[in-house]
């Protein structure tokens, strides 16, 4: 009985081993290919990742070369805007000058009419005999024991200031056409018959002026010192001295120049042509830009 007994229980145990081996390989194998799926997922998240990383790349080389393209288009930007303010500045320089020119010719053009207002007789008034002191001045010729001849006719009226103003007004519409050279001409040979007419220091300075415009800066130099010099009360004077700077700036002469600008600002400070020389001389101590 015992006997049987013992048997049926190692019959049992046997059963029971050969069942546990089987399930404990199960259990590796599975074990084992979970263990490949977590590789396998692991690698294709790799790959995920360095395929963002490339992408992130990209998209920094875009970024870089839009921030290049970006920086050359404000440098030529400020390179264009630089030339368009270099541009305005000679532009602006030109328009001074031109004002400067326009504000001769008005006061030009106010004492002519003066003149002409004060050489139109009177409703009424008797016109004048010349005088042979009168008719020397009008000439130039002297007058010195010279007779006038009595023919009983009266000698035509001659209006006091016409034939100078004539004299200056042909002049002035040679310079004003450019025709420099005729300019010259006529306002010498009015200073040489009117050295203290009304209009001199203008003609001084007008032949500078067209002297200037044909390039011959030292003449228009040596012709505006005459304006300084003959001419002190005049209000011609202060243009003399601030284009006399700019012929000496186109001689090179900066240092004579800033004496004559210098000038101009001590003698008439409030002159717009001393304003224009403090401009001048701003220009010339601002740092040149690169």
């Amino acid at each position: 009985m015992i006997r049987i007994n013992t048997a049926r229980a190692a019959g049992v145990m046997a059963l029971a081993y050969v069942a546990l081996v089987p399930a404990n390989a199960g259990a590796a194998d599975r074990e084992h290919q979970q263990i490949m799926a977590d590789l396998r997922i692991l690698q294709e998240q790799t790959l995920q990742l360095q395929s963002l990383m490339n992408e992130l790349g990209e998209a920094l080389r875009a970024v870089n070369s839009r921030f290049d393209d970006q920086t050359a288009l404000e440098r030529k930007a400020f390179a264009d805007a630089k030339v368009q303010m270099d541009t305005m500045s000679g532009d602006l320089r030109v328009v001074r000058e031109k004002v400067d020119e326009t504000n001769v010719r008005l006061g030009t053009i106010t004492q002519e009419l003066e003149s002409l207002r004060q050489a139109i007789p009177e409703p009424g008034a008797l016109p004048q005999t010349p005088s042979t002191s009168d008719l020397g001045a009008a000439t130039g010729t002297p007058t010195a024991g010279t007779a006038v001849p009595q023919t009983g006719i009266a000698a035509p009226p001659v209006n006091p200031g016409i034939q100078p103003q004539r004299l200056f007004d042909s002049s002035y519409a040679d310079y004003s056409v450019g025709n420099y050279s005729l300019a010259v001409q006529g306002f010498e040979s009015y200073l040489r018959a009117f050295p203290k007419g009304t209009r001199a220091h203008e003609a001084q300075l007008y032949i500078g002026e067209a002297l200037a415009w044909e390039k011959k800066d030292m003449d228009a130099i040596a012709a505006y010192d005459r304006v300084i010099a003959n001419y002190a009360g005049s209000p011609s004077v202060p243009m003399a001295y601030y284009k006399r700077g700019m012929a000496f700036e186109r001689l090179g002469e900066t240092a004579r120049a800033r004496e004559s600008y210098e000038a101009l600002i001590k003698q008439f400070p409030d002159a717009q042509q001393a304003v224009l020389a403090k401009q001048r001389l701003e220009s010339a101590n601002r740092p040149a830009t690169r």
